[in-house]
């Protein structure tokens, strides 16, 4: 099986910050078989993502996305997929209830960048991030066999 990681944003691409994801990610494909054939950096901008997309489906099995999920606004991850795969946005409750209990744990207020993470694409299944704000998405666009991965990924 192959897979693509595909990192956006423009901080990775300036130097701004070192991909340590892509090189995480693919340590832990290679151990469970997993050949990875190309990394991808993509800018934050809706029509690289959603191109880079489509070439790296077009070119593997698996494709992992890393990044532009924040509460900034540059972060149009989610949009850029949900528009590929030609799905609305929806705001995510239990989502929602996670953050506002992480800030209430903090005594700090949500911004309203913070509800924007709650808005998610239609046909998602959210994972779990106890690392950050920020949930992870799982798709199955002609995608199979994806489940022994994501169960050692997700350890």
């Amino acid at each position: 099986m192959d897979a693509i990681i595909v990192t956006v944003g423009d901080e990775i691409l300036i130097g701004q910050v070192v991909d340590t994801n892509s090189a995480w990610l693919g340590q832990k494909l290679a151990e469970v078989g997993i050949r990875v054939k190309r990394i991808m950096s993509l800018a934050d901008d809706h029509g690289e993502i959603v191109r880079g997309l489509a070439l790296a489906l077009g070119e593997s099995d698996i494709v992992f996305m890393t990044g532009g999920l924040g509460p900034t606004k540059d972060d149009i991850t989610k949009k850029a997929v949900a528009d590929f795969m030609g799905v609305e946005m929806l705001f995510h409750q239990p989502t929602y209830e996670r953050i506002k209990a992480i800030f209430e744990r903090m005594g700090r207020p949500m911004f309203v960048s913070h509800e924007d993470q709650c808005l998610m694409p239609v046909g998602a299944d959210i994972l779990k991030n106890s690392m950050g704000t920020a949930p992870g998405m799982l798709f199955d666009y002609q995608v199979k066999g994806l489940s022994r991965c994501l169960e050692y990924l997700m350890k």
